[in-house]
């Protein structure tokens, strides 16, 4: 190939080169022209969502044959308003949560059913690590909470086959610290069922019609997440025997009692959803909650046995090292009268004990030095009790008097 020849071969390939560099340029300016032109239709956006007006909640409370909508809305007063014709009107039932423009004249959007975030936040995502195995000396009431609760929940076609309606609700009641909670625990964590608890105080509110409010809205996401089960612990504080004469207080736990009552035996039919409650005071529950229908199976969860304290020991004490010495039947002979949680407290300061010793394995000496420690304390705890109770049942005889 010639001089002449060879340069003019070179400069078409410095030429094409030259053109596949522009052309990659080109490619790579495109592709940043259109990230900052999404940059500026998100911002856009933004802005747009920033100037523009808050629109208004409201509920609709009846569709009028002109297509109008009489509404409720969230400012307080009732409004007949116009319907955007991009919203079908088939969609707008009584209760349905729309958005109104700023000035409250028509119905522009169509909001997702609302829950409360209050009654939401009852539920228990995270189950308790508690299970049957972990209960000690409470057999014939395990039975029948996992016949009553349980049972219907996973096999209700038993039911269905013999014909009978199985029962609504379980109340546990007994003395303090004997598993009432502990089981319901066991319950939440076995059952695979939304598990939404409550402690009854927590119903008991400030202003008129918000207690019952919330018991209507509980029992309506319970029957949305079904199948579910609804634990009111310290069911008494709401459902304490009802009076004729009251403060405006009492009255408004009255009202709220009396929408649970409806929400357990009323026109609404429970389906999948299961009531468990519990009390220390079963005396002075009002007779309308105890009754079958509502609180078909009163379980006692009573002071525990002989045979129920060793089972206590043995759930307690079965990650402990123990001494040759430690005979656990001898432990729950010494501690007749004791509770679960009584017995509790004596493993775990039977366990201190042994720790105060620099040893790494707990043994007799732990157990009675803890067994004196605990249930001297019981003993004061019991005179207290018994003096505070002397006096209220004083007072409550007095005042009725009056």
């Amino acid at each position: 190939m010639s001089s002449d020849a060879k340069k003019v071969f070179e400069a078409e390939i410095d030429e094409e080169e030259y053109v596949r560099l522009l052309e990659s340029k080109i490619r790579f300016l495109e592709s940043e022209r259109d990230k900052l032109m999404m940059k500026i239709r998100f911002y856009k956006s933004e802005i747009e969502k920033l100037l523009s007006p808050p629109l208004i909640e409201a509920v609709v409370v009846n569709v009028l044959k002109d297509g109008r909508v009489v509404v409720k809305s969230s400012t307080g007063p009732s409004l007949v308003v116009k319907v955007l014709n991009s919203i079908p009107l088939e969609k707008l039932r009584p209760g349905q949560h729309v958005a109104l423009n700023n000035r409250g004249s028509t119905i522009v959007d169509i909001l997702p059913e609302y829950e409360d975030p209050y009654v939401k936040s009852m539920e228990i995502i995270e189950r308790p690590n508690v299970t049957f195995k972990d209960i000690g000396g409470l057999k014939e009431q395990i039975r029948e909470l996992r016949e009553v609760v349980e049972l219907p929940l996973k096999n209700p076609e038993l039911f269905e086959e013999i014909g009978i309606e199985p029962p609504k609700g379980v109340l546990l009641y007994g003395p303090p610290g004997c598993g009432k909670t502990l089981l319901a625990k066991a319950v939440a964590h076995e059952s695979g069922a939304t598990f939404i608890s409550i402690v009854g105080s927590e119903l008991v509110q400030k202003f008129i019609g918000e207690g019952a409010r919330i018991v209507r809205e509980v029992f309506q996401y319970a029957r949305k997440k079904a199948p579910a089960i609804v634990f009111i612990d310290e069911i008494d504080a709401i459902a304490a025997r009802r009076l004729d004469i009251g403060t405006s207080g009492e009255r408004e736990v009255q009202r709220t009692l009396m929408q649970l009552l409806a929400e357990i035996d009323g026109f609404k039919p429970l389906d999948k959803v299961k009531i468990i409650a519990a009390t220390n005071r079963i005396d002075i529950l009002d007779p309308a909650i105890l009754r079958p229908g509502r609180f078909d199976r009163l379980i006692e969860v009573p002071l525990p046995d002989l045979n129920g304290r060793y089972e206590i020991f043995k759930v307690h004490t079965r990650k402990m090292k123990l001494g040759r010495d430690v005979d656990l039947y001898e432990l729950a002979r010494l501690t007749e009268g004791a509770t679960g949680a009584e017995i509790k407290s004596i493993v775990t300061e039977a366990g201190y004990n042994a720790i105060r010793n620099n040893r790494k394995y707990v043994i007799r000496e732990d157990f009675i030095y803890s067994i004196k420690k605990v249930m001297s304390k019981k003993k004061i705890r019991d005179k207290n009790t018994e003096y505070l109770m002397d006096r209220l049942e004083k007072d409550y005889s007095r005042y009725m008097l009056q």
